[in-house]
């Protein structure tokens, strides 16, 4: 059973900077290690998702101000968010999933973590 740790949230002004991270236990290596964060409609929407072979893709609103990445020697995922703003403001959550998922974002399978705050006032 994967099991996920996020921590990196808080209370940033609008136009700050915050740096998530995500750090799995309980399996070798993970296929596809993404961020998630509630949508009006959804439960989660995807935010990025990045690949054991270090392939990345962003949801095309993020894109340019959010980047993540991945250590596999720790298990861990990060997700740089730059220039943050209010509708930033979400519980952000950490995802593991299998390779066959990848083209899947939105399905709900896999491992996901508590999640951790972000707010940004404005």
């Amino acid at each position: 059973q994967v099991q996920l740790l996020e921590s990196g949230g808080g209370l940033v002004p609008a136009g700050g900077s915050l740096r998530l991270a995500c750090a799995a236990s309980g399996t070798r290596s993970i296929a596809i290690m993404g961020w998630y964060r509630p949508a009006p409609g959804k439960q989660r929407e995807w935010v990025a998702r990045i690949t054991s072979a270090g392939s990345t893709v962003y949801a095309d609103s993020l894109k340019g101000r959010f980047t993540i990445s991945r250590d596999g020697a720790k298990n861990t995922v990060y997700l740089q968010m730059n220039n943050l703003k209010p509708e930033d403001t979400a519980v952000y959550y950490c995802n593991a999933r299998a390779g066959r998922y990848f083209n899947t974002p939105n399905s709900d399978v896999g491992s996901w973590g508590q999640g951790t705050q972000v707010t940004v006032s404005s």
